[in-house]
């Protein structure tokens, strides 16, 4: 992690530390199971909005996309009867499909991505409003359920914990010794020490609140898992160098060979699939698919991405910066609940922080342009 990914972790204490203040209730072992459990849906959706982002694109449909597959997933449970796994195999090929087609207007056919998404945000809440027949679809399966709101057996928590403590040192470990080799400044051993001391505390903080209630949740490895697969995709392979030269320039990225638009259009392809399984996520959690699920939730997830530091401009952004963004959403939303403030207070915070963080950002932009 760098210096902001700690300085992120840092505010969101902060804000923790604000609401227990405010209600004493807040940092319980109860309360931060549900808020990591609220947390995860806007996480994985915000992973896939962050490559749209970081690609000089928006998708704005990815709200609409949720509950659109989760009907797709509550009515294969419910009226035709058919197990867990091929429901959810069969609403993640859904949202691959919305990806493909909102992909292939954006990249192949040069609509703008604004555009399309919009268009497609009123299309498929109109569609999800039609195939459920405008009522709710519940319940489901036991299987089905345990996917947003099943909880690890303790001693896996507390395994995953030696696993991370472990991954952490090896990684820190491998970085200087690559560095090294090949003539480069190390940072100082005690910084280096300090910080996988520090991550050590913090994952273990974690899985022992989340033991002294249930266990962690399975939504939230889910994410952990996820942001691990994704994270390497953006930093190790060439699809995810690729997206990033594209939003940082996309005319360079064309003149040095890379294929932008097959590029862009699998990036709303990822898009899709990660909101297929955000849908899948929030209805096991709920045991039921409405005509209003996801409403909102693309502001949510662009909101995360924006707070954790993808710039808008595109060819910046980090899958770590966005789960941070994402708990801080989380944060602020069940902070305020508790507090029990009134519904268009929680709309002006969270909208003024958005506002201040795409300020912040256009900010060291200029600072650095200007440098």
């Amino acid at each position: 992690m760098d210096l902001r990914a700690y300085t992120m972790i840092a505010a969101l204490l902060g804000i923790w530390v604000l609401f227990s203040l405010s209600n004493e209730y807040f940092l319980s072992p109860r309360n931060l199971s549900n808020l990591f459990l609220q947390m995860s849906v806007t996480s994985i959706l915000a992973i896939g909005v962050l490559l749209v982002i970081v690609a000089g694109h928006i998708d704005l449909s990815v709200g609409s996309v949720v509950g659109l597959t989760g009907g797709v997933a509550a009515i294969l449970q419910v009226w035709y009867d058919w197990d867990t796994v091929p429901a959810v195999l069969v609403t993640m090929l859904v949202g691959v499909l919305i990806g493909l087609f909102q992909g292939w207007w954006v990249a192949y056919q040069a609509v703008p991505a604004f555009i399309v998404t919009l268009g497609g945000m009123m299309a498929f809440r109109g569609l999800l409003m039609g195939i459920t027949e405008g009522s709710t679809i519940a319940p489901l399966s036991d299987s089905f359920k345990s996917i947003g709101s099943s909880y690890l057996p303790m001693e896996i928590g507390w395994g995953l914990a030696a696993l991370v403590t472990v991954v952490a040192a090896f990684s820190t470990w491998n970085r200087r010794r690559s560095r090294k080799g090949y003539g480069l400044a190390l940072d100082p051993l005690a910084l280096d020490v300090g910080k996988v001391l520090l991550t050590v505390a913090l994952v273990g903080t974690f899985v022992g609140v989340m033991n002294s209630y249930k266990g962690i949740p399975f939504p939230i490895v889910l994410v952990l898992m996820l942001a691990v697969l994704f994270t390497f995709i953006a930093k190790k392979t060439r699809f995810g160098r690729h997206v990033y030269a594209i939003g940082g320039n996309q005319d360079a990225a064309r003149l040095s060979g890379i294929h932008v638009r097959k590029r862009i259009m699998w990036v709303f392809v990822l898009s899709g699939l990660l909101a297929s399984i955000t849908g899948i996520v929030l209805t096991s959690r709920v045991n039921a698919a409405t005509i209003g699920a996801g409403t909102m939730y693309e502001l949510d997830a662009i909101a995360a991405c924006v707070i954790g530091g993808t710039s808008l401009m595109g060819g910046a952004g980090t899958i770590f910066g966005a789960v941070i963004g994402a708990l801080v959403m989380a944060s602020l939303d069940n902070g305020m609940s508790i507090m029990n403030m009134e519904s268009f207070w929680q709309y002006i915070v969270k909208g003024s922080v958005l506002i201040f963080a795409v300020w912040l950002d256009m900010y060291s932009r200029r600072r650095k342009q200007s440098s």
